[in-house]
């Protein structure tokens, strides 16, 4: 062997036997690395890389589900906007039914209230209109008991009040009564 550590030179000259060494440990390693590790090398990265497209499989999937739901939801969401203003349509419908119907209800309560006041009225004149008759009537019988100074049988209270009356004109007072309301 030759002695050249002091300057270093083996290091660029290298030995025969020392290249066949290397090549044949090499070899060995490559072959039970090829029998023993690239296998279960090659396995792991197949078992990853199927781990891998699965994974995406999946995310596709998922991505594909959540933009079907997302499409159902939208058109629900649609669906409950269009039902919300049916509802809200059908609410304005019915109120405005129901103001229709208390505005009705208050003219017909009004007319029948003016109805029953012209009713009254008409009664009311009707009585003071018979009121009158019978002071009318009293009121002469006094009054020509007191200028023939006598009294008067019923006949003849009959007849006077009769004519007394007769010259009344009582149509105009309720025509009149009638036409102030």
């Amino acid at each position: 062997m030759p002695v050249l550590a002091s300057n270093g030179s083996f290091l660029i000259k290298p030995g025969i036997g020392l290249m066949v060494w290397t090549l044949l440990v090499f070899g060995f390693t490559m072959i039970l690395l090829a029998k023993l590790a690239f296998p279960r090398i090659s396995e792991a990265l197949g078992r990853r890389q199927r781990s891998i497209e699965d994974s995406i499989d999946t995310a596709e999937r998922t991505r594909t589900e959540a933009e079907q739901i997302l499409a159902e939801y939208r058109e629900r969401l649609k669906e409950a906007r269009a039902q919300s203003d049916e509802i809200v349509q059908h609410a304005r419908q019915a109120a405005e039914g129901h103001e229709r119907e208390a505005k009705e209800g208050a003219r017909e309560l009004a007319a029948e209230a003016a109805r029953r006041a012209q009713r009254d009225i008409e009664a009311a004149t009707k009585k003071a209109l018979g009121e009158l008759r019978r002071e009318v009537a009293d009121l002469t019988i006094m009054a020509t008991e007191k200028v023939t100074r006598k009294t008067l049988d019923d006949d003849d209270q009959r007849r006077l009040v009769e004519e007394a009356l007769g010259e009344l004109d009582f149509s105009g007072l309720s025509s009149d009564a009638a036409s102030q309301n």
